[in-house]
């Protein structure tokens, strides 16, 4: 099976970051272990410094680079939580950081990131037309520290998995949201170096599901990105991607997506049955498991990715109204992956 990281790498990548974020709690829940009949527990990688399980591979990706290339300044493109962790990890360095990013992303994720001192360039209303701008300023000589596809992303990412396996060591099933692949291919080099038998299930939504389009079709292809609640999964692959696809087709055992209802549900599970604030992205194990889309989970743990939603929707969501996301207007900010 292909894994271009290794266990070494992900430990490596633990002490790097250590003074750079934190350790985040694994509880148990009760309303979802009813639910299924099985030990459901929830990752809250949603308290996370910036909101996020991002902050992990963008503070190994800064850590890691040469000081002529943090003289440079970094660019990246994001949906939101990229450019959040990324644009505070470069702030903890004292580098110059932009992230450019589509119109698709909500505002509440451009003003988190322009919140850390990064600036930020509205292009196009694909991930992929604002990597067009990415382009232009490496070419200009700045440092690109894209959002998954990267040896030190992933290995930042794959931490959340040795904490994974510390907290609950008799861990059968993880939940993993999905979408360019850098948390759930580090995730799953980790759980099966550990434990072969784990069971590692990508959890994406029905709407621009890129990976899931992407292992469907045996390659890397474009998928058109949609409006979704779960935007911080929105965005393709890449087509010249070079670590995730492989990974995740070779490591990840199944991908199940998600509708926008069950996404909606999920969120307000998550508040009132859980306590806990996330945004969509965040929410789709729950969903899946809700949904009853998760065939006999065990002892299972689902992450809980990010919280980073507009509170506004949030409480719309929680009060029940029933959002179609692809009505609402989008951000245009001119002037948050």
């Amino acid at each position: 099976m292909t894994s271009h990281i290794t266990l070494q790498d992900s430990f490596a990548a633990r002490q790097r970051i250590a003074s750079g974020i934190r350790q985040t709690p694994l509880v148990a829940s009760p309303s979802l272990s009813a639910l299924c009949a099985a030990d459901i527990s929830l990752k809250l990688e949603q308290t996370q410094i910036t909101g996020s399980f991002k902050l992990r591979g963008a503070t190994n990706a800064v850590r890691s680079l040469t000081q002529a290339q943090k003289d440079a300044g970094i660019v990246g493109v994001s949906t939101g939580n990229h450019g959040r962790g990324l644009a505070y990890a470069a702030a903890q360095a004292g580098v110059r950081c932009i992230i450019c990013m589509s119109e698709l992303v909500p505002q509440n994720k451009v003003d988190g990131i322009k919140s850390h001192g990064a600036e930020v360039r509205i292009v196009g209303r694909s991930q992929d037309d604002a990597q067009v701008e990415v382009d232009r300023l490496v070419a200009e000589g700045m440092t690109m520290l894209p959002p998954f596809d990267h040896l030190d992303i992933i290995a930042g990412q794959s931490t959340v998995a040795l904490e994974m396996l510390e907290q609950a060591p008799d861990l059968q099933t993880v939940l993993v949201p999905l979408s360019g692949g850098g948390l759930i291919s580090g995730m799953a080099m980790v759980m099966k170096a550990v434990n072969p038998a784990i069971r590692v299930v990508g959890i994406s939504m029905e709407h621009g599901a890129a990976m899931y389009e992407c292992l469907k079709a045996g390659k890397p292809i474009f998928v058109e990105e949609k409006p979704t609640l779960a935007d911080s999964l929105g965005g393709g692959i890449g087509l010249e991607n070079a670590y995730t696809f492989a990974m995740t087709r070779d490591l990840v055992d199944d991908v199940v997506l998600v509708s926008e209802a069950e996404i909606a549900a999920a969120i307000r599970h998550a508040y009132w049955e859980e306590r806990q604030v996330i945004e969509g992205s965040g929410s789709v194990g729950i969903a899946a498991l809700l949904a009853g889309k998760i065939a006999n989970p065990g002892t299972c743990v689902s992450l809980l990715s990010g919280q980073n939603i507009d509170m506004a929707l949030h409480k719309r969501l929680i009060d029940g109204e029933d959002v179609d996301i692809s009505a609402e207007p989008q951000n245009t900010g001119g002037p948050d992956a």
